[in-house]
């Protein structure tokens, strides 16, 4: 294996799991090294064996996993990673995330409920992890939950560029709630300042996965919406905002994504919806099943290399990633 050495000979090990192994290559190439070799296989009950082939005895090692379905899987996966790791001496362990699991159970909706994501953030340090990285977290809060550094990274630039180069023209961006205004804003001001909306909508807590999109809140009539959230997993409420956005006189409609979660009926939904793009990162792998003609994916890589360098050389993460 390539080993990258900084200053005092510290060495950076770049290892991955089983769920994207696509990306992790991209980054390791990135980064100019090769992944640890390391040995991952199931048991006939389903439990999970780990070990690395060779020594990282003092290292700085750098833990990714993609949280797809099976996540449950893939996250006891990168825990007894960690786990091995630890035990195997590593001087400083990263765990990246691209897509955090367990996000969107960052707080109490109801009584007797868990706060899920604050107990994977436990699980990682439990296990050993130092720091963590992660990109578009559903909350802004879950950085709280980790008892250590985060570094929370943002696509945003690497979408903005995409739709500025390849969609000219008035452009409205459109939050698919109003909870993500802010998010939203960023995006307004990365594109020159274009107009910005919201779509009201309404949400039946005792349901998953399901809302209603009510009506377009701002002006998006004559404009190209760029639908904006941080995942689209079932694409029922972005597609009805995409709905809500053409009956508003909308031009057209583009719906932007980092984490393509795609469950149940999402490709289809969107294959048969009124946006003429759908454009996602690779956070996430993506089977040929779930691929279709108006879908770009979007490679994370270069991001995540840089911040795995920049946390190796003790940099500012910070100053590269994050947006005001």
């Amino acid at each position: 294996m390539n080993k990258i050495t900084a200053a005092g000979e510290k060495e950076l090990v770049l290892v991955t799991g089983r769920a994207n192994m696509e990306l992790a290559e991209q980054v390791a190439e990135c980064l100019g090294t090769e992944l640890l070799p390391t040995d991952i296989y199931n048991f006939a009950n389903g439990e999970i064996y780990v070990r690395y082939s060779e020594s990282v005895r003092g290292s700085d090692v750098f833990v990714m996993q993609s949280h797809c379905a099976p996540i449950n899987d893939w996250l006891m996966e990168q825990l007894l990673m960690v786990d091995a790791l630890k035990r195997a001496s590593a001087k400083r362990i990263t765990v990246i995330a691209p897509f955090f699991p367990y996000a969107r159970q960052d707080k109490k909706h109801r009584g007797r409920e868990p706060i899920s994501a604050r107990l994977v953030a436990d699980m990682y340090k439990a296990a050993g992890a130092d720091r963590l990285i992660a990109v578009d977290l559903h909350t802004a809060q879950i950085q709280g939950f980790f008892d250590g550094p985060v570094d929370h990274l943002v696509a945003l630039p690497i979408l903005a560029d995409y739709v500025k180069q390849n969609h000219p023209g008035e452009l409205a961006v459109v939050s698919p709630d109003a909870g993500r205004i802010k998010v939203a804003e960023n995006w307004s001001s990365a594109l020159g300042g274009v107009p910005l909306a919201f779509i009201h909508k309404t949400r039946d807590i005792n349901r998953p996965n399901q809302t209603k999109a009510n009506r377009v809140v701002g002006d998006v009539e004559g404009r190209t919406a760029v639908l904006v959230d941080d995942m689209i997993d079932t694409g029922g409420t972005i597609v009805q905002a995409a709905d809500a956005c053409m009956e508003a006189g909308a031009k057209g409609v583009v719906i932007v994504s980092t984490h393509a979660v795609f469950s149940g009926p999402a490709v289809e939904r969107l294959k048969n919806s009124c946006a003429s793009e759908v454009i996602v990162t690779n956070t996430l792998p993506l089977e040929d099943s779930q691929k279709f003609d108006k879908l770009t994916v979007l490679s994370i890589a270069p991001l995540l290399a840089r911040a795995v360098h920049e946390v190796f050389e003790d940099g500012s993460v910070t100053s590269l990633f994050e947006i005001e």
